[in-house]
């Protein structure tokens, strides 16, 4: 069976996506009667190829990103890597004869498998992942009035549409009430991520945040306000913060402001392969987003063994148990942060007992699991 699969983001460029497509890959490596070629951005100005053992083949393109640039795609960034794409994929269907095309995001992607079928009779599937439906970000609202009628036609045209957690699905039928919408959640890599209490810090409590685009969408500015109310009672509590973005500079703003310098650290970007180690130090994972699809560094937190507070939004019915292996926290709301914060710092068994659940949580949750779902998805629609 030959896929050709469409995601403009993968790693370094990007966040989650990027991330769940690099392992789903990496999974499909393993199987032999599989081919799959990704068309996707490269991070400078050169194309370059990519082989994940024998059977996989990345295309990466140049749409104008460099290292400043990395995480944040813009609508020219899409709009470059859609037509790109259009004209690399025109190409590849030429020279080899697929069974389908896989988009990760309805658009850009989706288009181009839609076009794909149009013209070449490929069927296609579409995996929903955050910004690509309507109503899920507030930097693309002027665009969904655009694009919906688009959108609609990509889902209907599609041999189907996967989310990765009920949220999303829930938030796509918005859209489409008719459509039926499959979910495969994301998955985690639990011999990279996973717990290790004698690296846990002794001195002071951690908490970190890991985003790999640090946006308004993440409310993290609500995470430090809440730390603005702790620290003046725990000066022991320090907040870590994974990742960069273009909300970067007003987060360090608010720290300035609020004079916690001493307490809130910017990591920057954390290449994938050492985020392992920032979670093992950590006593807490927080993520007081105000919209997820499924958080690829929630589930990361969960097999390193953390406890998690979070916003109800995508994924968290899934993630969090309520007083299991941590709480749901009142979305754009720093007193309620601090409140459960402080609850579990005080409680040194509370916090331990949520840990062991949370990795318990993760291990059923392995990105072989994720790829051997998409894969029957691939042959259903072949037969």
């Amino acid at each position: 069976m030959k896929v050709l699969f469409f995601n403009y983001e993968y790693p370094p460029l990007g966040g989650g996506a990027g991330n769940a497509t690099y392992y789903i890959l990496k999974e499909f490596s393993k199987i032999k009667d599989l081919e799959v070629d990704l068309i996707t951005s490269s991070a400078d100005e050169k194309y370059l190829t990519e082989k994940i053992g024998e059977n996989i083949t990345i295309y990466k393109i140049p749409i104008g990103k460099n290292s400043a640039n990395l995480h944040f795609q813009s609508q020219k960034d899409l709009l470059v890597y859609g037509w790109k794409a259009f004209r690399f994929a025109d190409k590849l269907t030429k020279e080899k004869k697929y069974d389908l095309s896989h988009s990760f995001f309805t658009v850009p992607c989706g288009a181009i498998s839609l076009w794909l079928k149009l013209t070449r009779k490929i069927p296609y599937i579409v995996s929903l992942r955050g910004s690509d439906v309507p109503g899920y970000s507030e930097r693309f609202m002027a665009a969904y009035v655009v694009l919906k009628p688009l959108i609609r036609l990509i889902w209907k045209q599609s041999a189907g549409v996967v989310s990765n957690s009920r949220g999303l699905k829930d938030l796509a039928l918005k859209t489409n009430e008719a459509q039926k919408v499959e979910i495969i959640f994301n998955g985690v890599d639990v011999d990279d991520f996973y717990p290790d209490e004698t690296l846990r810090s002794k001195d002071k409590f951690i908490i970190t945040v890991g985003a790999t685009r640090i946006t308004a969408r993440k409310g993290i500015n609500y995470l430090i306000e809440a730390l603005n109310i702790l620290v003046p009672r725990y000066p022991d509590i320090f907040l870590h913060i994974m990742g960069d973005g273009n909300e970067k500079e007003n987060l360090e703003a608010l720290r300035e402001k609020l004079n916690l310098k001493n307490n809130i650290v910017f990591l920057g970007r954390i290449p994938r392969e050492k985020t392992g180690s920032y979670y093992r130090e950590a006593g807490l994972f927080v993520l007081p987003s105000l919209n997820e699809g499924m958080s690829n560094a929630m589930l990361e937190a969960l097999a390193s063994g953390l406890p998690i507070l979070t916003t109800e939004t995508g994924g968290t019915a899934e993630l969090v148990k309520e007083g299991e292996n941590g709480y749901t926290v009142k979305m754009k709301d720093a007193e309620d942060l601090a409140e459960k914060i402080e609850i579990i710092f005080r409680d040194n068994e509370l916090r331990k007992r949520m840990g062991l659940a949370s990795r318990e949580l993760a291990e059923k949750m392995s990105w072989k699991n994720v790829a051997r779902e998409y894969f029957e998805l691939y042959q259903k629609i072949k037969k």
